[in-house]
């Protein structure tokens, strides 16, 4: 009861820095939850497998409330969408899939440099500026192959990869946050099939598993941050969010830090 009481915590966290900042997703979820992990007593070998696997499966919930809601305010180009959508399944699935065959510290030191380059992105209010036009379906199926491939390791939405590439091409940035939202559905829904079966009939993964996602961790996290992401949403606009954007930034970089240090 002690843990699942840190679940919910992580959980009303998660939500509610989502909610503030438009972020969050596995930068913010996996490092808490290796802590408590750890502290479970979970097999090391299985803890980040655990920990990506499950906050994968939380981002799919929470995913189909944020896509809804940019939906009704017509912030979602459905062109992009289609065109992306399936090189997102098909890399976010192997990407996922393939984890599971990867040693724990691998995923670690590929998580972390994410982690820092997320961190950087939101210290530095990284945008880049318009250069060039939508690609082709081609284009964007491949663009979404690599975006799913990369989110699969790091159990991220993909925003921090989508929405500077659609800025890059001259998209602008109300569209870009609302469809790369809209986008997070087929990550989270691919990732979170490639976790489970990639874990199913893994021996020594703790009691309530199914595949690589906890359950109990799962139900707190996505129970409390559905309660609390329209809190951080409403003080968004009464908040000196930019200034918070940078502390939360730092915030990500010495948490990904300590995971460095700890792989040392």
């Amino acid at each position: 009861m002690l843990y699942f009481v840190f679940y919910i915590l992580i959980g009303a966290f998660v939500g509610f820095v989502a909610g503030l900042f438009g972020v969050g997703g596995g930068t913010t979820q996996v490092p808490l939850l290796l802590m408590i992990f750890k502290a479970q007593a979970f097999p090391e070998k299985h803890i980040m497998h655990l920990a990506l696997g499950t906050s994968m499966a939380s981002i799919f919930f929470t995913s189909i409330s944020s896509m809804r809601a940019h939906h009704l305010k017509g912030a979602v180009r459905w062109d992009i969408f289609k065109g992306m959508a399936p090189g997102l399944l098909l890399g976010t699935f192997s990407g996922s899939f393939f984890a599971g065959s990867v040693p724990s510290k691998g995923l670690k030191i590929f998580f972390v440099i994410i982690m820092y380059f997320a961190s950087f992105q939101i210290i530095f209010n990284f945008r880049p500026k318009a250069h060039s036009n939508l690609p082709g379906k081609l284009g964007l199926f491949i663009v979404g192959l690599i975006i799913g491939g990369i989110s699969s390791l790091a159990a991220a939405g993909g925003g921090f990869l989508s929405v500077p590439f659609m800025l890059y091409c001259n998209v602008i940035i109300y569209e870009a946050v609302g469809t790369s939202a809209a986008l997070g559905f087929p990550i989270a829904f691919a990732g979170l099939l490639g976790y489970v079966m990639s874990g199913l009939g893994v021996e020594g993964l703790p009691k309530y598993s199914f595949g690589y996602v906890y359950l109990p961790a799962l139900l707190a996290v996505v129970s409390m941050s559905i309660l609390t992401a329209p809190k951080g949403a409403n003080l968004a606009h009464r908040l000196p969010v930019l200034k918070l954007r940078r502390l939360f930034g730092i915030f990500l970089a010495i948490l990904a830090t300590k995971i460095l240090l700890g792989i040392i």
